[in-house]
């Protein structure tokens, strides 16, 4: 075997599961990524197995802290890895919420286990900051140093630089591994820039066959979808996930109630009322927040502000809180979430509800969903992607189709009679665009890059356009699809 060598443990024939393995030499390797398969990937066996060898994996490297990034780190632990966890100094926050959920999900909810299992965690994460290289190995044969770049996915999230010498042969090569790239204008986040150079990039391809749309205008067509929804004096369900989306989505419903509070203060300004004449009481309008997760990162969100982009951080020299508004309302125990849904499904209030998970496979989004789905007064407002095979997949598909549409929800069937929509510009990843720009960015354009964390059409698509520029600068490029028979 030629070294440096990627093996993929994940991520091959979709977009979940995220594990690859870049041995070093045939004694040393870095895991990057050890994520959780979901949709029509997952399966028990394949989410709780490390089905690899762990022996000379010197250490695990995260690029952000998304389920499927992390969520097979207990089963990675209980296989005997006991080397150094790095990432950046906000997933360091962050990472020990997602574990903990993840750990009580899979393993159990014995506290006292659940407290040795976090602190064997929390002892074992190094907080690397941006832009500075980190040794990691350092050998009279090889030397490893890794660095930390902003990918603008979520916050805390990185693409991975792994910069390799071996003396002996006096060789360097730089491998990136891209994680997930983030869209451009993600609120509070700072965008991705390109790296300098690398020989061989690993990089993701979720939305590598389109673009998407317009994201300058999102907030506008939230809005938008806000005011129809309302009208109808139902409750709007938003399934999200509790790190990224949700704190994007509270950012942007905040500035959209500070505008309508400043238009309410000024007569005769701005539509008052909805197009069925209902009107409707914005600074009275209820935002539920109904996930204890999701408030455990919005809590970590407002103590990582320095990690900010300038727009978030001036809002909040102004006085403005656009994590912690008055109308924001968070339910934490499971009966004040059964009251909730309770509440709303029986009464005319409109509401504003986000609720995880993203995918409306668990979580609290189901009880909502089960009980107001049959109303067309409610509304399901779909903001991220849907996996295949999940109910949110099969839900969103419902959208606009004739006739009634049945679901299945915990083994029962629902008949889907809300309205349903889809609000594009909100993908936490890069489109075709911005994954091809993040590669001809480079000064040195990657002679090999390896595409996952796509679907097949995807990656084929992204494969295309990356020969179509290359061809254009008359550059040679080694593009490989991983998980086909002929990758090696």
């Amino acid at each position: 075997m030629d070294f440096p060598a990627i093996t993929h443990h994940g991520a091959t024939q979709g977009v979940t599961g995220s594990c690859h393995q870049l041995d070093l030499d045939g004694a040393q390797s870095l895991l990057v990524d050890c994520g959780l398969f979901q949709g029509d990937e997952s399966s028990p066996a394949a989410n709780l197995a490390v089905d690899f060898p762990i022996e000379g994996i010197k250490a695990l490297l995260i690029t952000h802290i998304h389920i499927d990034h992390v969520g097979r780190i207990p089963s990675l632990l209980a296989a005997g890895f006991n080397g150094p966890i790095i990432c950046s100094q906000p997933s360091a926050r962050l990472l020990p919420l997602v574990l903990e959920d993840a750990f009580k999900l899979s393993v159990t909810r014995d506290q006292n286990t659940v407290d040795r299992y976090l602190k064997r965690v929390e002892q074992a994460i190094i907080a690397v900051p941006y832009d500075q290289w980190h040794e990691l190995i350092n050998t009279p044969d090889l030397i490893c140093n890794v660095r930390l770049q902003r990918a603008g996915h979520v916050l805390g999230s990185a693409y991975i630089e792994c910069d390799i010498h071996y003396l002996k042969t006096a060789t360097n090569k730089r491998i990136v591994f891209s994680g997930d790239l983030g869209a451009t204008l993600t609120p509070l986040l700072q965008p991705p820039k390109s790296p300098e150079r690398a020989d061989i990039l690993v990089l993701e391809s979720t939305y590598g066959d389109r673009l998407h749309e317009d994201r300058t205008h999102r907030q506008q067509r939230l809005e938008q979808a806000i005011d129809q929804a309302l009208a109808d004096h139902g409750t709007i369900l938003i399934p999200a996930f509790s790190a990224g989306r949700t704190q994007e989505l509270l950012y942007e419903i905040e500035d959209i109630l500070h505008r309508k509070a400043l238009l309410s203060a000024e007569p005769c300004q701005g539509e008052q009322e909805p197009r069925q004449g209902l009107p409707i009481d914005w600074p009275q309008l209820p935002i539920i927040l109904d996930s204890p997760l999701a408030s455990r990162f919005t809590q970590a969100y407002r103590e990582l502000s320095d990690f900010w982009n300038d727009e978030a951080r001036q809002r909040l020299s102004e006085g403005r809180k656009p994590l912690r508004f008055r109308q924001l309302i968070t339910i934490d125990s499971h009966v004040q979430h059964q009251k909730a849904v309770n509440y709303l499904a029986s009464t005319g209030r409109p509401a504003i509800v986000i609720a995880g998970n993203g995918m409306c496979s668990g979580g609290r989004i189901v009880n909502y969903l089960k009980a107001m789905l049959g109303d067309p007064r409610h509304q399901v407002l779909f903001v991220g992607y849907q996996a295949r095979g999940t109910p949110g997949a099969v839900i969103q598909a419902s959208e606009g189709a004739e006739g009634f549409v049945m679901i299945d929800l915990d083994a029962e069937m629902y008949e889907i009679k809300a309205k349903v929509a889809t609000l594009g510009g909100y993908s936490a990843h890069a489109d075709q665009k911005g994954l091809v720009d993040f590669v001809t960015g480079m000064q040195q354009w990657p002679a090999q890059i390896v595409l996952v964390h796509g679907e097949w059409r995807a990656k084929r698509a992204l494969a295309a356009a990356l020969f179509i520029h290359y061809d254009q600068m008359e550059h040679k490029v080694d593009v490989r699809i991983s998980g086909m028979p002929t990758d090696s």
